[in-house]
């Protein structure tokens, strides 16, 4: 028989998902690898989708979104994130990892290459191979609270570059970048004429500091990624949407049509819902993930293993290096001995192959026990490799 096409043999697994794998067939394993909240998603959301459907709201859309709920976008990234656009920038997906594909399917040529950051959320990495383009990387700094530097992406652009990914808050670290920072990344870009994707899926879960729209500071050159997931707790309702100059939002929504054709219609009115309901959810999660941030941040304070203090988002990544052992099978001996699943840093990149994140999305209880469990596997490991040093 003819062989398979080459790229989806070239993607490289997730560890998040060889690690949930796990996890799921483990009997009471406390579930730290994944990044889902634990909330329900608010009761006025699941109204208004139940609601359209009994209407009969339950057709195609416009491949870009039904009108109403872009509508209603074009005015949340004018009052938060500053942006002036109209409906035909607003590109309405199947979740905001369709939205990331999206925009790669229609920036890449064959052998194009893109920036992402090293640790990074790896499915960049795997959409990027799907669209023929290749992947490098630039390194994120403990040091500087994984925070990125201008010089360091700058020493990472190649002639073949075309695209610069950007995280804020980020996916794995929870680092949050200032408004210089990001200005001066999107100065960087424009020198070098690189298209920009801002993965800003986690804007409203910052907990120091304040969400930057990078699209502000050029966008005709910024491609924004925005998530109803993370906001409102909704990551199996899969509705996500995409900011895009009208040259690229154009082709954006063409190519939604034979890939998907359109998010799902009662989905989309639940998005509505939650854009134009009440926000106090919003905040009560937040402090929700903050508190969390701050128990676990004590715990590992308390055993010697905190490295820094993340900023937004819901994840933390935690220095195992003591226990000398490659992450992926940190992470499955931890399953094994301790029952706690967390994800592989080196699935986010080489630099985080000493790490593992852990998400703040959990149970405060079972976040606490488990983190403990995971100090003390650390200490484990590494006194047994101080004993065999001795012998």
């Amino acid at each position: 028989m003819k062989p398979l096409a080459s790229r989806p043999q070239q993607m490289k697994r997730s560890g998040i998902r060889e690690i949930l794998e796990i996890a799921v067939r483990t009997p009471g394993c406390i579930r730290l690898e994944v990044g889902e909240p634990n909330f329900p998603t608010p009761p006025h959301i699941i109204e208004a989708a139940h609601r359209a459907a009994l209407e009969g709201k339950t057709r195609y859309t416009l491949s870009a979104g039904i009108i109403p709920l872009r509508e209603a976008l074009v005015q949340k990234v004018k009052n938060f994130n500053g942006l002036d656009v109209g409906i035909e920038n607003v590109i309405v997906t199947p979740g905001s990892t369709y939205s990331l594909f999206n925009a790669f399917e229609v920036l890449l040529e064959p052998g194009d290459e893109v920036l992402v950051p090293d640790p990074g959320w790896p499915t960049y990495d795997t959409q990027v191979t799907l669209a023929g383009g290749y992947t490098a990387r630039y390194p994120l700094y403990q040091e500087n609270g994984f925070r990125p530097v201008v010089a360091d992406i700058e020493k990472s652009i190649t002639p073949k570059t075309k695209v610069l990914v950007i995280c804020n808050p980020s996916n794995p670290t929870g680092a949050v970048s200032s408004e210089d920072e990001i200005r001066e990344i999107i100065e960087l870009a424009a020198r070098h004429d690189l298209y920009v994707i801002s993965d800003e899926v986690y804007e409203e879960l910052i907990f120091e500091g304040k969400a930057t729209t990078a699209a502000k500071f050029d966008p005709e050159r910024v491609i924004s990624i925005y998530s109803f997931s993370k906001t409102y707790s909704m990551t199996g309702w899969r509705v996500g949407y995409a900011i895009a100059p009208t040259h690229i939002a154009n082709w954006m929504a063409r190519s939604v049509e034979p890939n998907v054709a359109c998010a799902s219609e009662p989905n989309q009115w639940g998005a509505l819902a939650a854009l134009t309901g009440p926000q106090e959810v919003v905040g009560e999660m937040r402090q929700a993930y903050q508190r969390r941030r701050d128990l676990v941040c004590d715990v590992l304070r308390e055993k010697g293993l905190l490295q820094y203090v993340p900023n937004g988002a819901f994840y933390i990544m935690i220095d195992v290096s003591q226990a000398q052992m490659d992450s992926y099978d940190f992470c499955k001996e931890l399953l094994k001995a301790k029952k706690v699943a967390c994800a592989p840093g080196a699935t986010f990149g080489p630099r985080a192959s000493g790490l593992v994140r852990v998400s703040l999305a959990t149970a405060e209880d079972d976040l606490v026990e488990g983190v403990r469990r995971l100090c003390s596997f650390v200490e484990e490991q590494a006194a047994s490799l101080r004993t065999a040093a001795i012998r």
